[in-house]
């Protein structure tokens, strides 16, 4: 079933805006009587029935909301560099949103080879993600920012610095406890500097590894994602 979203989605009688009321029309053909959920990108769902199936502002109706199902007790979220190359910051915010994330935090550092972003594209990214995977939550995606102070703000959980060093020895998923809330950066395509890592450990960050084989930037980011998704499934 098709999925649209709505900020300000509540139970009762309601407009589509122009850019969802044209996908349910005009691409997937919709007509009055045709059933849809709605979500509010905040854990909510709403089945909904179109009544007006206008291609510049469908209306519909729709019941109480009922809690989406990605909802788990934790907080993940990762802080990554973004790549040279936009689409692979925009497969990684994809995936992400798949898989399940809470939250996105962009950062230029001294290796980074990209330092401004388009977040309203993006933002279009992870809201088709969200709808694709039929979730009720879209994860909050932050400004880019400078490293120095992504690294000194207050952040409640645990806090890594994934850093292709051998120091770096400790792998992320042997130190992470299932239920903590998590904060991982994930570092440009030339990595973070010793200074950088040296900051972050002053902040309280752990360095970790995710493993022996060298990965890109955003591979790195989702095996993150994962990993933490997956030790708590399997609790």
């Amino acid at each position: 079933m098709h999925i649209a979203y709505l900020p300000d989605a509540k139970a009762g009688t309601i407009t589509l805006p122009e850019e969802e009321s044209k996908h349910c029309v005009r691409v997937l053909r919709m007509a009055a009587g045709d059933q849809l959920r709605v979500t509010n990108g905040l854990g909510d769902l709403f089945e909904g029935e179109i009544l007006d199936p206008h291609p510049k502002k469908a209306v519909i109706a729709l019941a109480e909301p009922q809690k989406g199902y990605d909802h788990w007790p934790f907080r993940l979220s990762i802080a990554i560099a973004p790549t040279k190359n936009n689409d692979r910051l925009e497969w990684f915010l994809e995936k992400a949103t798949e898989i399940g994330i809470d939250e996105i935090f962009l950062f230029h550092s001294f290796h980074s080879e990209r330092r401004q972003v388009k977040t309203e594209r993006l933002q279009k990214v992870l809201v088709a993600a969200m709808k694709q995977s039929m979730k009720s939550r879209l994860p909050l995606l932050h400004e880019l920012q400078p490293f120095s102070k992504l690294v000194t703000q207050t952040y409640s959980g645990r806090k890594y610095i994934a850093w292709i060093d051998p120091s770096a020895n400790t792998l992320l998923v042997k130190s992470y406890q299932p239920a903590q809330n998590c904060l991982i950066l994930i570092g440009p395509e030339g990595d973070f500097s010793a200074e950088e890592v040296k900051l972050a450990q002053s902040n309280g960050f752990e360095a970790v590894s995710l493993g022996q084989a060298r990965l890109r930037t955003e591979t790195a980011a989702l095996v993150a994602c994962h990993s933490i998704q997956l030790l708590n499934l399997i609790q």
